[in-house]
């Protein structure tokens, strides 16, 4: 009990750093998101979810361990509740995040699509991210340089960025781009949400699974307790 209530402890620290990870780096693309901003504000509750839960497990780890070393029927039980309750709202997350998985490409597509047409050349943030973007991934637009046609900067450039022409020189004309048929950021883009997905994934099976054995755990000891209790009073009678 005492060694899975440390691990606990361990876990909600982990849990924590990671709600910062994903709030921190969230944060920075709520503006970029545009009217699709509100979709991406879901991404950061479940950071700050996530570092609420781990506070509470990093709390719980010292009580469950209370609980086992003075052999507190009490606190046992406690702890066993709190656990069974904050287990239930990281089912809710997951479902919640494996929805929103299923349609990620369609949310990413939309505000990706009306950042490269409003943003990009008149918002700093916009212009930015998909600036360095596009030159370390090599490639242009989300789909491909059709998401920069007609956008304000074409209409303010006179052409598309350089990253769509293979010469990688300007000017970079629709009809160059289209010659180079250099591909859009979208797979690299998902490929890289994936990967961090399958991270955040493996932590909350890792802490679901301590949190489950640290349940059973608890009540064996508290219905141990009970049995002993029980016993001592029917001795005395």
């Amino acid at each position: 009990m005492l060694v899975s209530n440390v691990l606990i402890a361990l876990a909600g620290l982990a849990l924590m750093a990671v709600g910062i990870w994903v709030s921190v780096d969230s944060g920075s693309f709520l503006t970029l998101l545009g009217p699709f901003s509100k979709q991406g504000v879901q991404f950061v509750n479940v950071g700050y979810l996530c570092i609420a839960l781990g506070a509470v497990l990093v709390l719980l780890g010292l009580l469950g361990s209370c609980g086992a070393h003075g052999e507190n029927k009490c606190l046992l039980l406690s702890f066993f509740s709190i656990i069974l309750v904050i287990y239930v709202a990281e089912v809710a997350a997951a479902v919640v995040a494996l929805a929103y998985s299923y349609f990620a490409e369609d949310i990413l597509k939309a505000w990706a699509t009306e950042s490269l047409q409003n943003g990009y050349s008149s918002d700093v943030v916009a212009t930015t991210t998909w600036n360095s973007t596009m030159t370390e991934l090599k490639c242009c637009g989300f789909s491909n340089y059709t998401d920069l046609l007609g956008s304000k900067f074409e209409e303010n450039e006179g052409s598309l960025p350089v990253v769509c022409c293979w010469t990688n020189i300007a000017p970079c004309s629709p009809a160059e781009a289209e010659r180079s048929a250099v591909q859009g950021c979208s797979r690299h883009i998902l490929e890289s949400l994936r990967k961090h997905a399958y991270i955040l994934g493996a932590i909350t099976t890792a802490i679901g699974a301590l949190e489950v054995v640290a349940m059973t755990v608890s009540m064996y000891l508290y219905c141990r307790l009970d049995n002993e209790t029980s016993r001592v009073i029917s001795e005395k009678h």
